[in-house]
């Protein structure tokens, strides 16, 4: 694993977005993996800005959100399909038939993320996935005790995860108890990871990525089995 040390929030926002940026350019069919929550989207808005000034062109490139709420339709504010809506893909000009996420409120759920995982493969897999990591060291909705075998499968969120989400729903008890995520085994699969961490209470989890044994109770250490990972982490969450 590759440690970029940067200051602040912002700092990090910056050079994901570079990174991503310069892979865009260099591979414009890329495959690129993206994730939700509070910590992207400061690397979304930078992705944004240079698109409308520096005209980074997104229409070639195939998208694959990590995860999506069961029970929540892509017209719900909640949704993830709506926040990647606001905060990055009606801002750029990626192609609708591009752009794919996990449908939460499928008829048959199971069968959902059968074909959803069937579609990464199909397309070669993940080039580059962004990835947050969560205090108990969930990646994407990957809980504790997730078997680093797993594909897209149903998770019933942990209610530290819930109660992390409950920022962007009206009541807490609005977060659904489950959700659709990629697994473990197909994050893995991919070509490049760049996981952001940011802020004074991602810092047990950063400790415990860099220095923790490999376990299925803390997911993001399987991080450590791939090749081609990278970690941005700003000062407050690294603590150094």
């Amino acid at each position: 694993m590759r440690i970029i040390k940067v200051k602040d929030y912002d700092e990090m926002s910056k050079k994901a977005a570079e990174i991503i940026i310069e892979r865009v350019r260099r591979a414009p069919d890329m495959v690129l993996g993206l994730a939700t929550g509070g910590t992207p989207i400061g690397t979304y808005q930078e992705l944004v800005s240079d698109h409308v000034h520096a005209e980074t062109s997104y229409r070639n490139v195939t998208t694959f959100n990590l995860d999506e709420y069961i029970g929540l339709s892509g017209e719900s504010s909640h949704s993830y399909r709506a926040f990647m809506n606001k905060h990055l893909f009606e801002l750029i000009d990626i192609l609708e038939e591009n752009i794919h996420i996990p449908n939460g409120v499928s008829e048959d759920i199971q069968k959902e993320c059968i074909e959803y995982e069937e579609l990464i493969q199909k397309h070669g897999g993940i080039d580059l996935q962004i990835l947050g990591i969560g205090q108990n060291g969930h990646i994407g909705f990957n809980e504790p005790g997730t078997s680093f075998e797993s594909t897209t499968h149903i998770v019933e969120l942990d209610p530290s995860t819930r109660e992390a989400n409950a920022r962007f729903f009206k009541n807490s008890e609005d977060v659904p108890e489950k959700a659709i995520t990629i697994g473990i085994a197909t994050i893995m699969r991919s070509k490049e990871i760049l996981l952001l961490i940011s802020g004074e209470q991602k810092r047990a989890a950063f400790k415990q990525l860099v220095n923790g044994e490999v376990d299925e109770k803390f997911p993001a250490s399987v991080l450590k089995k791939h090749q081609n990972v990278s970690i941005i982490a700003d000062d407050a969450a690294r603590g150094d």
